[in-house]
């Protein structure tokens, strides 16, 4: 629905209780997420404090609903709960209260009166093979996402299934699933990905819309850069362990009880680009690699196609504990770095240019 002229997010904050201190904080965060001097919270805070509420409208297509859990696996105050302060959550399939006639209602009222100002967050990807596939309310998704990005400021694919197709366009892509990207040319795209994303990463890319009036920077898959700049190997705590040549062979040796790098064992930590190993999970605790678990790659373009997940990208002809200096442990995994990126863009490139019809479908 329209918002009232003086529907700030100021007073937002101040009906639910969040002191300015909190708030504050939550600014100084949000300025060291983005490398920007200290002096620039207070900047932050006084642009958020006077922006208007915005409209979001987040729809659900094919996916599992993980990108919503992880969204909402909140601890108050959090940038997460702020953020949710911050923003008129206008519709979604999974949290709101209405349903049927009533909540199709409602997101047809707030795009109407909030036309060219609301942001549209998806998840899940598009099935293009029969519009029975995936269909809310007897509308299929193609044209429930159609329609509502005509009136977005701009649109945010959340997870690795809205912004590469995900699970649902792994071979042999029965339903001709395909990414947001695919569909929406005339707005700007923002992909969000990951399986499901980091939920500081989703309501850092609203803050930043909030505060800047304008996507932040993006890399080459549509990702903001602050985000996915860099892999999770150069920011991992058992990056030494890599460059020692000191590797787990199997997850209960006493490589894996040292917490030695879990390469050989599969990770695709080193071609992998996300913020996991430093903004981590659960309000910082943890993640994947910290947990034991190496990294699946899943904010990559093809993550689900590019082989097995336990099995080492590539390997030296030679024992890898008698690599000195692990130099040549380097060269492996930069070659298999290009090997995993040209499968994945190959894939990315097949979901963003190709339209699935129900013929091809058919095809044997």
């Amino acid at each position: 629905m329209e918002r009232p002229a003086d529907s700030t997010v100021r007073l937002a904050l101040s009906e639910a209780g969040i002191s300015r201190r909190d708030f504050l904080g939550f600014c100084a965060t949000l300025a060291a997420a983005y490398a920007l001097p200290a002096a620039q919270a207070k900047a932050i805070a006084a642009a958020l404090e006077n922006a208007p509420r915005a409209s979001v409208i987040w729809l659900s297509f094919q996916e599992c609903t993980g990108c919503t859990e992880s969204l909402t696996r909140s601890h108050t105050p959090t940038v997460e709960g702020l953020i949710l302060e911050q923003i008129s959550l206008d519709y979604h399939h999974t949290l709101q209260a209405a349903s049927g006639e009533a909540a199709e209602s409602a997101r047809e009222l707030s795009m109407r009166g909030n036309a060219g100002k609301y942001l549209l967050i998806v998840d899940g990807s598009v099935p293009l093979g029969n519009p029975g596939f995936s269909t809310i309310a007897g509308v299929s998704n193609v044209d429930m996402l159609m329609e509502a990005a005509k009136g977005a400021a701009a649109v945010i694919a959340v997870g690795t299934c809205a912004a590469y197709g995900g699970l649902p366009a792994a071979q042999p892509n029965p339903t001709g699933a395909v990414p947001v990207s695919h569909l929406i040319k005339d707005k700007p795209v923002i992909n969000v990905p990951g399986c499901p994303p980091i939920p500081v990463v989703i309501t850092g890319v609203l803050a930043h819309f909030l505060t800047f009036g304008a996507l932040p920077e993006l890399d080459d898959f549509g990702r903001p850069k602050v985000f996915y700049g860099e892999t999770i190997h150069d920011r991992c705590y058992r990056r030494p362990f890599y460059d020692q040549g000191k590797f787990a062979n199997s997850f209960d040796d006493e490589g894996a009880r040292k917490g030695w790098c879990l390469f050989k064992l599969g990770c695709k930590g080193p071609v992998t680009y996300n913020a996991c190993a430093t903004t981590k999970w659960n309000n910082g605790v943890s993640f994947p690699i910290q947990s034991g678990h190496g990294c699946l790659g899943c904010s990559e373009p093809g993550f689900w196609d590019v082989g097995p997940f336990y099995k080492a990208l590539s390997m030296p002809t030679i024992s890898v504990q008698k690599v000195a200096g692990g130099a040549a442990v380097a060269g492996v995994a930069a070659g298999a770095a290009v090997a995993f990126a040209n499968r994945a863009k190959k894939g990315a490139a097949k979901a963003a240019h190709e339209v699935v019809t129900v013929d091809d479908l058919e095809k044997p």
